[in-house]
């Protein structure tokens, strides 16, 4: 068994961890706790049930994106910089995929995750604003690739990133 003390923040890295390798499944005490070599009543001294670490988890990522859109927001860079880096930043997170997943079965989740999707469609609708692009299909069109593409199939990291570089620069051609 473990030796080390556990905290909240260890049980939910380790959740974030479950959930990219094996799915919103794993977002239990048992499998959680064998990944610590550690016992369930560890999981329920920190969490009074599943329910409310599955929240806690969701809370902590959330809390991280909106972070991160705000200093996005926030960056005092040309438009089109911004507009690269945040999409960047949404492509390499590798926590994105794994939320998008969970959504697919879990309705707070998605609910969540599309009030941060809107929020994100505003902070790209308007730096494309800035750039001379006003319809709000090209942002849409932008976010959607950056979603799908680490779904596609065969495709590695560098390649999906020259990919949205690349929608990125035909986008911004016709400015």
């Amino acid at each position: 068994m473990s030796t080390h003390r556990l905290t909240p923040d260890i049980w939910l890295a380790v959740g974030l961890q479950a959930l990219q390798e094996q799915g919103p499944r794993a977002l239990a005490a048992e499998p959680l706790a064998r990944r610590l070599n550690t016992t369930k009543g560890s999981f329920y001294w920190h969490f009074p049930d599943v329910p409310a670490f599955q929240a806690a988890l969701l809370d902590m990522w959330c809390r991280e994106a909106e972070a991160a859109l705000l200093t996005a927001r926030q960056k005092a860079a040309p438009a089109d910089r911004k507009l690269r880096d945040f999409c960047d930043s949404l492509l390499s997170d590798p926590n994105e995929q794994s939320m998008r997943l969970w959504a697919g079965s879990d309705a707070g989740v998605a609910t969540r995750l599309r009030a941060l999707d809107a929020e994100r469609l505003e902070h790209v609708t308007e730096l494309l604003r800035e750039l001379g692009l006003g319809n709000r299909g090209f942002a849409l069109a932008l976010l959607g690739t950056i979603v799908g593409l680490p779904l596609t199939q065969g495709t590695d990291p560098a390649q999906r990133l020259h990919a949205v570089e690349t929608m990125i620069d035909t986008v911004l051609a016709l400015t």
